[in-house]
């Protein structure tokens, strides 16, 4: 008889969003008639911008030529892409990277899920906590945890609350962590962290052997100055970090995948025996062996993203999204509700009213208004008592959104 992976046993049984899609379903069946406006799933809902089209489009009617056609790229990227992402990601703020350090992936979701297989079951990982899911998830799916406590949290993983009480800001472990997972800006809670903060989880890193997992899927939402755009704007930042961005919320990539890793050389990892070895060389190694890359098309597209044309109109789009943020976070203030985010990032994080939980507010604003959001404690521990909605609605949903919250919304 076959043996399973028991570490799958010890997750919930449902992943966060999917309990989402079965209580609107749910709720949807009963009340067929109800208008439902979705500001839970990050999803965007602006389509590919025409630079990016008409470069798939070419890419395109070269697959349907002999002597233009693509098959089997290399596991790691198209260089014209690579150099497009190293020219203008990084060159801008001075930072050097080789055409070997990028990797180009079919999104982030599967990098930061699959870049623990990298390191030994016995490393202990930390986690802000409200986190997303995924980095957790995978980590406990890999053996790295007990079994879920009666406190929402699992044994053997190092949470590190991120609550308006220490202004969203982690504090460094008490304890020696192997394994950091830092999102900036952070994705539940749309906050972020300034330099300093940034030096501080540096600095750990060098002095513990510690490697930082820096999740920066939202970067290009970023508008203040002091908040850097990617972690190795930190001096020796190169030596014990990893980055990961996606083209999905900056171009809409969501149903179209593309992303990217960045893993220096010079990160290290050891063996029991203290021997270092370059995390770069095992995540080609790991790349070259389980994953095929991204299609031919779809980098030429996310190629697009880079040229004057496709850089003029997905600035547009995210200043689309960022608008809803601001209508969504002014309209929670207005009315008294606590709000975070929705300055750097997309997404606001509310306090929910008069001491809800975060699924009672969820039926709430399911049943009373129609709007769906996800619940903060669905991102952990610390998440109880708050509640995600995203700005990636269109606007009219966004603006009706608000206005039922305003009128119809009782606490």
């Amino acid at each position: 008889m076959a043996l399973i992976n028991e570490n799958y046993l010890k997750l919930q049984g449902s992943y966060l969003f999917a309990e989402i899609a079965r209580r609107v379903a749910t709720y949807k069946a009963q009340n067929p008639a109800s208008n439902i406006i979705r500001l839970g799933i990050g999803d965007v809902t602006q389509p590919l911008v025409p630079a990016v089209i008409n470069a798939m489009h070419h890419a395109v009617d070269e697959m349907a030529k002999a002597e233009t056609f693509r098959g089997y790229g290399p596991e790691q990227g198209y260089n014209f892409l690579i150099n497009k992402v190293i020219e203008n990601d990084y060159a801008p703020y001075g930072i050097t990277l080789g055409e070997d350090e990028v990797f180009i992936s079919d999104g982030s979701k599967s990098d930061v899920g699959n870049i623990q297989e990298l390191f030994g079951t016995n490393n202990t990982v930390a986690i802000t906590d409200p986190v997303y899911p995924v980095y957790l998830d995978t980590n406990v799916m890999a053996g790295r945890s007990g079994k879920l406590g009666p406190d929402g949290k699992f044994p053997g993983i190092v949470y590190l609350p991120c609550t308006a009480e220490n202004d969203f800001k982690p504090a460094l472990p008490e304890t020696k962590v192997d394994m950091i997972y830092l999102c900036c800006p952070n994705n539940p809670t749309g906050t972020v962290l300034p330099k300093s903060e940034l030096k501080k989880w540096v600095d750990y890193a060098k002095k513990n052997g510690s490697v930082i997992l820096f999740d920066a899927a939202y970067e290009a939402y970023i508008c203040e100055d002091d908040i850097p755009h990617s972690i190795y704007e930190i001096e020796g930042a190169d030596e014990v970090a990893i980055e990961f961005r996606s083209f999905s919320k900056l171009a809409g990539f969501t149903g179209t995948r593309c992303a990217y890793t960045v893993v220096p050389k010079k990160v290290m990892a050891v063996t029991k025996d203290g021997t270092a070895h370059s995390l770069n060389k095992l995540w080609n190694r790991r790349q070259t062996t389980k994953f095929n890359g991204v299609p031919y098309i779809v980098q030429r597209g996310a190629e697009a993203v880079y040229t004057e044309a496709g850089q003029a109109e997905i600035r547009a789009v995210v200043d689309y999204y960022m608008t809803n943020a601001k209508i969504i976070r002014e309209g929670l203030l207005s009315i008294g509700l606590e709000a975070y985010g929705g300055v750097n990032a997309p997404y606001i994080w509310l306090k929910t009213p008069k001491g809800m939980d975060s699924w009672e507010f969820f039926d709430k604003l399911l049943t009373n208004v129609h709007i769906v959001g996800t619940p903060g404690s669905g991102f952990g521990p610390s998440g109880e008592g708050y509640f995600r909605l995203t700005a990636f609605g269109n606007r009219e949903n966004t603006e009706e959104a608000i206005a039922r919250i305003k009128t119809k919304l009782s606490f």
